[in-house]
């Protein structure tokens, strides 16, 4: 119960007082939206430019860490891709929408804030691993998949699917963030006292802003639609990937450190994108949108139940 009363929850309550101030505070859809561009735009890109540009890459980067996690992801969005199409009989547009959600966990805000409360900051450098391709692997698959589907193989060339894919992926100031991080790693350069100082300042303020915007923007989400598909999404998000992702990192032999920022990260609910991309091609918003509402109020219980489980 110390777990979920010292760790969990405070997260959670950040998140609840920017729900509760959205609701009833006055706090309206133009102020979440401004502190959301702050927080996504600047301070965690600050965040994670400076912690991939002081990461250890040989020692990050264990390939039983990365496969343990993305194994479990990619059948997540398996189950999620066919058990829309084939269960509950959904256009294949919106079982990639679908797919992508379960994949699709909030690795930055949920599981970077339970992780470093629950075993330090010190923890963070398998989470980081995980950050580094999150975003640039789910939205390369989604998207190619997503206009494969709509083409139904026969639309744009492979040279323009894969400029699109590019442009969608680098139009997001948190892959920038990385990419710059990886460059100033790979170099060897080292920032300016002035520059390092600020981004750090920046980098601070960025889970406690983003972690009390992301309540406001969940207030927007009404809990409607198909209550199958809602329960496919939140059952693969919260279920099957942290089994999936604790079972091949045991077969891996990973070192505790390593187990917890996968399993963790793991059993994050799915992110805000996952909406986004629903949102994106305008197919599967409800379904996605109720996941992400549902499945992030009962990740506060099996987050909890999974830091009881790793060592």
């Amino acid at each position: 119960m110390g777990l979920l009363l010292d760790v969990i929850l405070p997260v959670f309550l950040v998140i609840g007082a920017g729900y509760a101030m959205a609701k009833w505070g006055g706090f309206g859809n133009a102020a979440v939206d401004a502190l959301m561009r702050f927080s996504q735009g600047i301070a965690v890109p600050c965040l994670l430019f400076r912690q991939i540009a002081l990461l250890d890459l040989k020692t990050s980067f264990h390939p039983g860490l990365i496969v343990s996690f993305y194994a479990g992801a990619f059948l997540c969005f398996a189950a999620g891709f066919f058990g829309a199409w084939k269960l509950f009989h959904r256009p294949l547009e919106e079982a990639v929408t679908t797919g992508f959600a379960c994949m699709f966990s909030n690795s930055l805000l949920l599981g970077l804030s339970i992780t470093e409360r629950a075993y330090g900051p010190q923890a963070l450098a398998g989470n980081y691993a995980i950050i580094a391709m999150h975003s640039p692997l789910f939205y390369a698959l989604g998207i190619t998949l997503m206009e494969l589907v709509r083409s139904h193989g026969q639309g744009l060339s492979a040279k323009a699917l894969t400029l699109q894919v590019v442009k969608a992926i680098f139009s997001q100031s948190l892959v920038l963030a990385i990419t710059a991080g990886f460059a100033v790693n790979l170099s060897g350069l080292h920032m300016p006292g002035a520059l390092d100082a600020a981004t750090d300042m920046l980098g601070k303020a960025g889970l406690p802003t983003a972690l009390f915007g992301l309540g406001g923007v969940l207030y927007r989400y009404k809990p409607e639609g198909e209550i199958g598909l809602i329960a496919l999404i939140v059952g693969v998000s919260l279920f099957l990937h942290p089994v999936a992702t604790y079972g091949l990192g045991r077969l891996f032999q990973l070192d505790v450190a390593s187990l917890r920022s996968a399993t963790v990260t793991a059993a994050m609910p799915p992110g805000a994108n996952a909406y986004l991309f629903a949102h994106l091609y305008a197919t599967g918003r409800r379904a996605n949108a109720s996941a992400v509402l549902i499945a992030t109020a009962l990740s506060i219980f099996t987050a909890w139940v999974w830091l009881q489980i790793l060592p």
